[in-house]
């Protein structure tokens, strides 16, 4: 069966300060923004988005979840966790085996959003 679902495509993290936030975000993903207005702030990785919205009123509390693991593709991922922690990421799941060559890791942003890292040798990017 053929699906019409195309793929990921965008990833949104909500962030209480779109300043700070772009700032962190250009170092850990060692690029700049494509598109940086005060409503949203975008980044093309890879031919993927990541998009920062600016939160709610409402403070970040203990009851965040989280729910939604999205999985950036890198080479090693061991080198970029432990990249991500020096930036001041805080781990969530230490680099770990999940089957033959894939690795996979999660760290959380300095606003608490779950960022997934993963080497999977099995999706190449044409």
């Amino acid at each position: 069966m053929k699906s019409s679902i195309l793929g990921l495509r965008t990833t949104i993290y909500r962030v209480p300060d779109l300043s700070a936030a772009k700032e962190w975000y250009i170092k850990a993903f060692e690029t700049e923004p494509y598109f940086d207005e005060p409503f949203y702030i975008g980044f093309n990785l890879g031919g993927y988005e990541l998009g920062l919205h600016p939160e709610g009123e409402e403070p970040i509390g203990e009851k965040r979840t989280h729910g939604v693991e999205s999985y950036w593709g890198v080479e090693n991922v061991e080198k970029e966790h432990a990249r991500f922690l020096s930036l001041g990421a805080t781990e969530h799941t230490s680099p770990r085996n999940v089957g033959g060559e894939t690795m996979v890791s999660c760290v959380l942003d300095p606003w608490d959003n779950l960022i997934g890292l993963i080497y999977n040798p099995d999706f190449v990017v044409s």
